[in-house]
């Protein structure tokens, strides 16, 4: 039930940008994907799926803000913005403090810990190479040195025909 009211918050938030909304239902749609083919428990699919609604919330500020959206600049927004949406939601501090973190380190692939970050990391890339038009090259080398999961990786491969 809280998957589907921040994602309608989220819609709404989006103010109508249709890449943005169809961009955070993608990486939301791969994250549960993966995480529930991986087994995740339920508060960590839990945790998964909320970050992977909330990774992109500092974008349209980044663009006024900023004139872009760069990594550095979506996690350090975004995890204020994630922080400030959440708590109107009661949900647990623990919750809140751990989407948050993912949010703001939703670019940084060094130090993963946690498969809902991994699986964060894993669901963007899926839907980032698309959209960035990736060459195969790039694909693989993510596949190779980034990718873990196994449902990522069999995911990956399917997509991108590798």
């Amino acid at each position: 039930m809280i998957v589907s009211a921040v994602a309608k918050k989220m819609v709404e938030f989006s103010e109508g940008n249709l890449h943005d909304i169809n961009h955070l239902l993608k990486v939301h749609a791969y994250a549960k994907i993966i995480g529930e083919c991986e087994g995740l428990l339920d508060e960590v699919q839990t945790s998964l799926e909320l970050a992977a609604l909330l990774h992109d919330i500092a974008c349209p500020l980044c663009r006024i803000k900023y004139g872009n959206t760069n990594a550095k600049c979506q996690q350090e927004e975004g995890a204020i913005l994630a922080k400030g949406l959440l708590s109107g939601f009661g949900l647990p501090d623990s919750l809140i403090d751990r989407v948050v973190y993912l949010v703001g380190h939703h670019h940084t692939l060094e130090a993963i810990k946690g498969l809902d970050y991994q699986i964060l990391i894993e669901a963007d890339y899926l839907v980032n190479a698309d959209e960035g038009k990736l060459p195969e090259d790039h694909i693989r080398h993510m596949m190779e040195t980034v990718f873990k999961t196994k449902t990522g990786i069999a995911l990956l491969k399917s997509v991108y025909r590798l």
